[in-house]
């Protein structure tokens, strides 16, 4: 990484460069006024920031300036969302307040700004995600100006381009958020340019060494893809010249993250992927010609080479959920290699790289289908059904969003022939409750087609439904795993919660009994510590599961007392560290390493546990994590449920290593698959066992049609001996395919 040097004077002349670059996006029918008001915030700006750095030594304002860079080439919004834009930190990092805001540019651009501006005068308690609660305010306010998230996503790109400069905390905490809610939004809203550069660059941070590997083997092979490009298309621009089909050619390249999953997904190599790039045919034309255009260039190619018609994808009659609309087809190069062709329209183009924003400018041409408008509009409307709750907390608020920005979706008909929309997955109990409140509370059932079925039965794109009610029924908290629209999960909560408030005094009751026979003070912390540990964010559910028993006795001695993996609490009671928390003995901690804060099983100083879902070894790159007051769970970095806990509590992220000399058996597992015979397992026991030395837990072996699978979970001492051992593994003959899992796989 560069160092930055600072000079005013050159700042200066740089700052009204990017001022002349900006003013260059202006459209030419910006008003005289908007123009004035884009000088005034611009100023305004550079005034507010002048002061102030970025990490990387830059002046800030580079970064509200690039981000309104953003927003008027990247996005292409207007004048307004550059203004707010330009202004999105002034009110959070300096002196103005929104009041001034609005009194120097208008309504719109304050209501804007003040949705883009973080919460930062709230008391958070423990079991509260700042950023969660900072997601809420931004789609609070998105719901009545979608611009106020596409300008958060503006941002949050800028931002992931220069994270570079973030110590490696920071880095994992704004990558893990980025890749856990920022990527789902941007693909909802059909920015396809933006999710994926944004999938990328978390990657990058988040398991860097598989993103060098993947990034250094589409480098090393970029001239023979060119190469390959270059053979295919030449033909087909031959013969669209001759039919008088003017179309642009050019060739996208998978981003990094999409073909780490398509490996992963489909357990293949880099050198396996076909599709690591597609040729784009882009002509224009009036909307009325769009079709007709793209189906005779896709003859053009259907003559020219063999397709697979099974990879054919026709989105022009049917767009997916974000609006985006092309024809794909998949042609046999001369090279002997697959290639997707998509062929689309300028106008589908610029929808599908831009989605939502695009909309807009072609809305207003009549050119943009209306269903694509009402799917992002129903999808809003979801967002202010969630907001409506009071009783959801952030994280539930959050994670209802999550679910519904699921594009795949299908069409179901009522029995008088009403069409609904549903997402993929969805089942009689989402629809019942699509219908009406009490309808969703009263289903036992439904007649899908004419044939009964259950609630939990997931319904199909054209089935006919008609809910089947009884007033005896009431939902269950089971539902909550039934269905999965946040609508309906929503009202079964509702109903929930109504009737757990009723048990609240029971519970707090049923508590104090206990604590009374456990002899421990009935107290905040301690109530505390039992929410921690059972991790029910709900307060209303948590008491009602003390009153119903759910929480029992036992449960809440153990806690208190000590039980398997976690270390006798007493023994810290003993030597005076009772009053003292995590943050007190982390910063003790760091005080004396402050370079790093080690793990290390033989301390007693603070309490850890070694995370199931990837069983981190010695020589992985961990993150601790603070998930209670006494308690540091570790995760492999590139974890996906560590990155789901980082993006909204990465204020509790811990920088973590192991100690070098540690000599303890650390359990995990590894997959293997091959071909069977005779004798391998006693082969693969040998070199564990004899050559080795090291202590299987379990073995698990099966054969079908001459395949072998198994599973190997074994104690050992660090990453360097897994992978000595699956080196040695791989020498067996017909053992095909290895795979480091976690242990409880």
């Amino acid at each position: 990484m560069n160092t930055y040097i600072p000079n005013e004077r050159l700042e200066k002349v740089t700052i009204l460069k990017k001022y002349r670059v900006l003013r260059s996006s202006l459209k030419d029918t910006t008003s005289e006024e908007s123009k004035k008001l884009f000088r005034k915030a611009f100023s305004l700006a550079v005034d507010a920031h002048k002061d102030m750095r970025r990490k990387s030594g830059e002046p800030y304002v580079y970064h509200p300036i690039a981000v309104a860079e953003i927003v008027a080439k990247e996005i292409k919004l207007g004048t307004t969302s550059m203004i707010a834009a330009l202004l999105h930190d002034v009110v959070e990092d300096t002196d103005y307040t929104i009041e001034d805001i609005r009194d120097m540019f208008g309504e719109e651009v304050a209501n804007i700004v003040y949705g883009l501006t973080k919460i930062d005068d709230i008391v958070m308690d423990e079991n509260q995600s700042i950023q969660a609660e900072n997601f809420r305010k931004i789609l609070l306010y998105t719901v009545d100006d979608i611009r106020v998230i596409l300008i958060k996503l503006a941002d949050r790109l800028h931002n992931m381009r220069t994270l570079s400069s973030m110590i490696p905390e920071k880095q994992w905490k704004i990558s893990s958020e980025t890749q856990y809610f920022f990527v789902p939004i941007a693909h909802r809203l059909g920015l396809y340019s933006i999710k994926s550069e944004l999938e990328d660059l978390a990657m990058k941070y988040n398991d860097p060494i598989t993103y060098a590997n993947i990034s250094h083997r589409l480098k090393s092979s970029y001239s023979l893809r060119q190469n390959l490009i270059e053979d295919f298309t030449k033909p087909i621009i031959e013969k669209l010249e001759q039919a008088g089909i003017e179309a642009e050619m050019t060739s996208r390249e998978k981003s990094i993250y999409s073909i780490y999953q398509k490996m992963k997904r489909k357990n293949i190599d880099f050198d396996d992927i076909y599709d690591i790039f597609a040729v784009r045919f882009v002509f224009d034309s009036p909307p009325e010609l769009e079709k007709d255009i793209c189906w005779r260039i896709h003859t053009i190619i259907t003559s020219l080479y063999k397709t697979n018609e099974s990879r054919e994808r026709n989105y022009l009659t049917n767009p997916k959920a974000n609006g985006y609309q092309s024809l794909h087809v998949t042609a046999m190069s001369n090279a002997g290699k697959w290639i997707e062709v998509q062929i689309r329209s300028k106008r589908m183009d610029e929808i599908a790289e831009r989605g939502f924003a695009a909309h807009y400018r072609y809305k207003e041409e009549n050119r943009t289908p209306v269903e694509y408008e009402n799917r992002v509009e129903d999808w809003l409307e979801r967002v202010r059904e969630m907001l409506k709750s009071e009783d959801t907390n952030a994280l539930e608020f959050l994670n209802e969003v999550k679910m519904n920005l699921d594009l795949k979706e299908v069409v179901i008909f009522t029995p008088k022939g009403d069409r609904k929309l549903l997402p993929k997955g969805g089942t009689v109990l989402d629809f019942a409750y699509t219908l009406h409140t009490t309808i969703g509370d009263q289903c036992i059932g439904a007649k899908v087609n004419y044939n009964i079925v259950s609630i939990e039965h997931v319904l199909q794109s054209g089935d006919q439904v008609e809910v089947i009610t009884s007033k005896k029924q009431f939902p269950k908290t089971e539902w909550l795993s039934i269905v999965k629209t946040a609508h309906a999960r929503e009202n079964i909560k509702d109903a929930i919660r109504s009737e757990q408030k009723k048990q609240v005094s029971a519970g707090k009751e049923q508590l104090r009994q206990i604590f009374s026979e456990l002899d421990i003070p009935y107290s905040k912390d301690n109530i505390g510590r039992i929410q921690a540990d059972t991790r029910i964010a709900s307060v209303a559910e948590f008491w009602s599961h003390i009153a119903q028993g759910v929480i029992s006795f036992d449960r809440i001695k153990s806690i208190f007392k000590g039980k398997g993996e976690y270390r006798d609490v007493q023994k810290k009671i003993a030597e005076g560290l009772k009053e003292k928390s995590l943050d007190k003995l982390i910063y003790e901690q760091l005080e004396e390493k402050p370079e790093v804060f080690f793990l290390d099983e033989t301390s007693d100083s603070i309490r850890h546990i070694i995370a199931g879902c990837c069983s981190p070894l010695p020589g992985d790159q961990i993150v601790g994590f603070q998930i209670s007051n006494e308690l540091i769970e570790v995760h492999m970095t590139n974890c996906p449920k560590a990155i789901e806990q980082m993006s909204k509590f990465g204020n509790r992220i811990i920088k973590a290593k192991w100690y070098n000399d540690q000599d303890i058996g650390f359990l995990s597992g590894l997959s293997l698959t091959g071909f069977d015979r005779k004798g391998i397992i006693k082969e693969i026991v040998d070199i564990v066992t004899q050559q080795l030395d090291l202590n299987i837990r379990t073995i698990e072996m099966s054969s079908k049609n001459d395949i072998f699978t198994g599973k190997l979970i074994l104690y050992i001492k660090n990453v360097k001996a897994l992978n000595e051992l699956i080196e040695k593994l791989l020498t067996i003959e017909q053992i095909e395919q290895i795979e480091r899992i976690a242990p409880g796989v």
